[in-house]
């Protein structure tokens, strides 16, 4: 780390790196001050001309990393092309280089599906330097017939995000899109992570001079920016125990991941029964519906997005305060994917994570491979809640500035007929009722049983349970032959019972019936 410092110091902010004159004047217009680690490693290396594989996660300010030296080179006539994994992704990084070139009188152009082809194929034509394009899209107008086709030279070509396009099926598209690209030109790869496959794209299409920088500090694949923490629950309390975690930290702008998109409806439309501003995200939402979406959750309309995985990928929002997975993700990459939604631009962030003890294993597994450190927790309880609540509230009530017109005409109203102490209380009690929270006192797996989990025999014993074959366990399916065995169906269960001893089939005395008084024919 202190040789990044070292660099940053000789830089002495973005005016050191040699930038263009109208480049620099978008990264005053956008607030920049200090370059993020990522850019004072790369901006040297791309100004060079040198091919670049970057490991650098979402939020590191990799879009300028690659944006700044790029158009700051970028000459009339010439292209730079960039490829994403998401059309929401596309969007944002066409606006950023947009912004930062604006004064180089740059002109950028987002290309993806949902839109017109005929009006993407006249902006083309056009001349626009910057294309930003989804893969999918682009390798539709590149092999399309000739009334339809495209012809694009960019002289730059960066994959942005190259980890999530390769998970998501991207390979063989990008290995075509990058055939119809002029061999002389200048290539970067940015991802969060450098899988094989990444190490096999960029042998395949980086020249051999390629320069590969890492900007993580250490093997931890988390930000440090990040308070990372883990609930140990019951499956049936998942929908109760999110509900509490929301109602304790009081998110300002949350990301629930579920797994399937039918469990991002189900948690969407339980959030909004219980008064909570949320919405959902996944793949079967029409792209006006997806936009509509994003653009709530950006301005703030919404606080809770719950998403699948492969719909939230490329988002790309500053202020997101916590990431809550309400499932645990399937493998590492989709922990880490998740987390970094978070923690951004040197803001600090929260990420939850729900586990049951039949996923605690996972859990061990995701945190052995990243290197995160992530905290176990017990859930809230609902008395702490409404402690979180009545404080937030106070503060509140101690930060209002502006005072209602209408304030003191309703405070005079009720000194008519109440005291002052009185007024207070029953103000407070209209103030509290609104917003309290409701659900059991207790929620989780804590105690002895979190201890034997933690310890590693846990686990077994809860899926030894569930299979029926430890002591205590449910052995109304598999007829176990513990004490209590029965696998005769409940309602005939309730309605002749068994006797005690062991002689017979269900527990009997020994009598040559088989139940304690005998059950009636049923044709």
């Amino acid at each position: 780390m202190s040789n990044v410092n070292d660099q940053m110091n000789a830089v002495q902010g973005f005016e050191g790196f040699g930038l263009s004159p109208e480049v620099l004047m978008g990264v005053k217009d956008a607030g920049f001050v200090s370059p993020s680690p990522v850019q004072v490693k790369a901006i040297p290396e791309i100004l060079a001309g040198r091919d670049v594989l970057a490991q650098a996660h979402t939020g590191t300010g990799k879009t300028a990393a690659f944006g700044l030296p790029l158009m700051s080179k970028l000459k009339p006539g010439e292209q730079m092309l960039v490829m994403t994994p998401t059309r929401e992704l596309a969007m944002q990084v066409s606006e950023e280089l947009f912004r930062l070139g604006k004064h180089a009188g740059i002109r950028t152009m987002a290309i993806y599906g949902g839109q017109s082809y005929a009006r993407q194929r006249a902006l083309i034509s056009e001349g626009v330097q910057v294309i930003v394009a989804t893969p999918g899209r682009l390798l539709d107008l590149l092999s399309g017939s000739n009334s339809n086709k495209i012809t694009i030279s960019p002289k730059y070509v960066v994959l942005d995000e190259a980890d999530e396009m390769l998970d998501m099926g991207f390979f063989e598209d990008i290995n075509k899109i990058l055939d119809y690209l002029p061999k002389k030109r200048q290539t970067l790869l940015f991802s969060a992570t450098i899988s094989k496959m990444i190490q096999k794209l960029a042998g395949s299409f980086l020249r051999e001079d390629a320069i590969r920088l890492n900007t993580k500090e250490t093997n931890v694949a988390t930000n440090n920016d990040i308070d990372e923490l883990y609930f140990v629950i019951e499956e049936y309390e998942r929908d109760d125990a999110l509900i509490r975690v929301v109602d304790y930290y009081d998110p300002v702008k949350a990301i629930i991941f579920t797994r399937t998109k039918k469990d991002a409806d189900r948690v969407s439309t339980m959030l909004i029964a219980r008064g909570l501003p949320a919405k959902g995200l996944h793949g079967d939402l029409s792209q006006p519906q997806r936009e509509e979406v994003i653009r709530s959750f950006r301005q703030g309309s919404i606080s809770l997005l719950v998403a699948t995985d492969v719909a939230a990928r490329g988002l790309d929002i500053a202020d997101v305060s916590h990431v809550l997975n309400f499932h645990l993700p399937f493998d590492p990459d989709s922990y880490v994917h998740r987390v970094g939604r978070t923690g951004r631009a040197g803001n600090k962030g929260m990420a939850i994570t729900l586990v049951t003890p039949q996923e605690y294993k996972g859990l061990t597994r995701i945190q052995k491979i990243t290197g995160a450190d992530i905290a176990y927790r017990k859930v809230p309880t609902l008395s702490e809640a409404h402690k979180n609540l009545v404080a937030t509230l106070v503060k509140k009530v101690r930060n209002v500035d502006d005072i209602s017109h209408l304030a003191s005409p309703f405070v005079e109203e009720l000194e008519k007929e109440f005291a002052e102490e009185e007024i207070i209380i029953r103000l407070a009690s209209l103030m509290v009722a609104s917003e309290s929270f409701t659900g059991p006192e207790h929620l989780g797996v804590y105690g002895k049983k979190l201890e034997k989990l933690q310890t590693g025999g846990g686990e077994r014993e809860y899926r030894s349970n569930r299979s029926g074959s430890g002591k205590g366990g449910d052995r109304r399916r598999s007829g176990g032959s513990g004490d209590g065995g029965d696998s005769r169906p409940y309602r005939i269960r309730k309605k002749y019972p068994k006797e005690g001893g062991s002689g017979s089939k269900y527990g009997g005395s020994g009598s040559s019936s088989k139940y304690a008084k005998k059950a009636p024919y049923k044709k």
